[in-house]
């Protein structure tokens, strides 16, 4: 069992890497090295979870995928069924899994959920102009989420032995 507090401040600087280079993989020496020293988490384990998060485990991005395709439904006056709201969230969470750990990665699958679901493409350059801070926060948030699941994984294993 982990304080949060210090948890956060064990990660700020992997989560300042994260925020200023917005890339999973471009954090995960940064990310490899603060789980080992200040967290004191299994080598292999970090190394492991902390490797097949970076593309993965995209949870941040599957948020704003599904976020993103239902705010540009509403701009262009689009109900969604509750079976396409279905195809956003399973669509997101399949390009959450796929998605490259680069800056703006995430854009081309965005278009894909756009065009399943019937909602012009061309709405995705009303985010654009904002996707670099957006891509900021939920690069930091993916990696975030891969350091926990780390510790987590690191939690459960011990307890084993």
């Amino acid at each position: 069992k982990r304080n949060p507090i210090q948890f956060f401040k064990d990660i700020l600087e992997v989560l300042l890497t994260a925020f200023g280079t917005s890339s999973s993989s471009a954090t995960l020496p940064t990310s490899i090295r603060v789980v080992d020293q200040n967290l004191g988490i299994d080598k292999r384990i970090g190394h492991f979870v902390l490797t097949i998060g970076s593309t993965a485990n995209q949870n941040g991005t599957a948020l704003y995928e599904g976020l993103t395709v239902l705010f540009l439904a509403q701009v262009f006056g689009q109900d969604l069924g509750l079976s396409q709201q279905l195809i956003v969230v399973f669509l997101s969470m399949l390009a959450g899994i796929g998605t490259a750990g680069v800056p703006g990665g995430s854009l081309p699958l965005v278009v894909l959920v756009l065009q399943s679901i019937g909602v012009p493409a061309e709405g995705i350059a009303i985010i654009m102009g904002v996707d670099r801070l957006l891509d900021m926060s939920r690069t930091t948030v993916n990696v975030c989420g891969d350091i926990a699941v780390a510790a987590c994984v690191d939690a459960i294993e011990n307890k084993r032995s």
